[in-house]
């Protein structure tokens, strides 16, 4: 049986995914986690429950697909896959360095801004909360798919997933305030990256999709080229992706969806 067809066939089975090419995209977005080239992933394919991705994710295992380990990250009901192997450094340059960039974009401002280093204490808090989640992960054999739940209701998580996907900067709201935000008409750089996967067989994989507020743009130059250059390191490290490309265009929206 081909690899192609044992991936929709996982995917049938444990996600109830019946469209191939959805099938074939989520194994490559996973894929891409696997080899380090993102620490993280978001589940949003479907309604498949905890149980059932660490099903998936034990079967990739088994068919040689992914090496693995990787790990199913359950925060307030949404998952997250996560190469913990790359997350757990990842993390702790977050918390010890400048690499954090953060956007305040709640709804009572005129234009987005950043947060400034005072205002970040508690996004580093939560973020050490988490690595204390993992860090019993960490030395895991190859073949495990763990579990982590992380009660969090009161954290904006928004935030936390830009920060765990590695995003250069991740959105912030006054949740106390509204859940809506600034953005809508606000002019925005949107950048995309896409590659090709040889391995299943896909000529174009969207593998990252992110906005930074023109607003800020000039301010994030530096984090804009650092992670460029990161994730072009890492390409280069890797045989299952080719074709790389970091896709830059000016958009401006009636409604953003955080």
């Amino acid at each position: 049986m081909s690899l192609v067809k044992k991936l929709h066939l996982a995917a049938k089975h444990h996600l109830k995914e019946r469209k191939s090419l959805l099938a074939l995209k989520l194994a490559a977005e996973l894929l891409f986690v696997d080899c380090g080239m993102k620490p993280s992933y978001l589940y949003d394919l479907n309604t498949a429950d905890v149980s059932q991705i660490q099903g998936y994710l034990k079967e990739l295992l088994q068919m040689g697909f992914i090496q693995g380990p990787l790990h199913v990250l359950n925060m307030a009901s949404t998952v997250l896959i996560i190469n913990v192997s790359n997350s757990i450094p990842y993390l702790r340059l977050l918390l010890h360095s400048e690499n954090l960039h953060v956007i305040d974009v709640s709804a009572h401002l005129k234009q987005p801004k950043l947060f400034t280093h005072k205002q970040l204490c508690q996004i580093r808090s939560q973020l050490s909360e988490i690595l204390t989640y993992l860090k019993p992960c960490q030395g895991t054999e190859p073949g495990t798919v763990s579990v982590v739940n992380i009660p969090c209701l009161e954290w904006n998580l928004c935030t936390i997933f830009g920060l765990l996907l590695q995003y250069p900067a991740a959105y912030w709201f006054d949740t106390t305030e509204s859940c809506e935000n600034c953005l809508p008409f606000t002019p925005l750089k949107h950048f995309t990256v896409q590659t090709s996967c040889p391995t299943v067989g896909l000529k174009s994989v969207q593998v990252y999709s992110f906005t930074v507020p023109e607003s800020v743009y000039q301010s994030m130059q530096t984090p804009l080229q650092v992670w460029s250059k990161d994730l072009w390191q890492m390409f280069h490290r890797q045989g299952h992706f080719t074709d790389l490309e970091i896709i830059t265009e000016t958009v401006t929206l009636p409604a953003v969806a955080l």
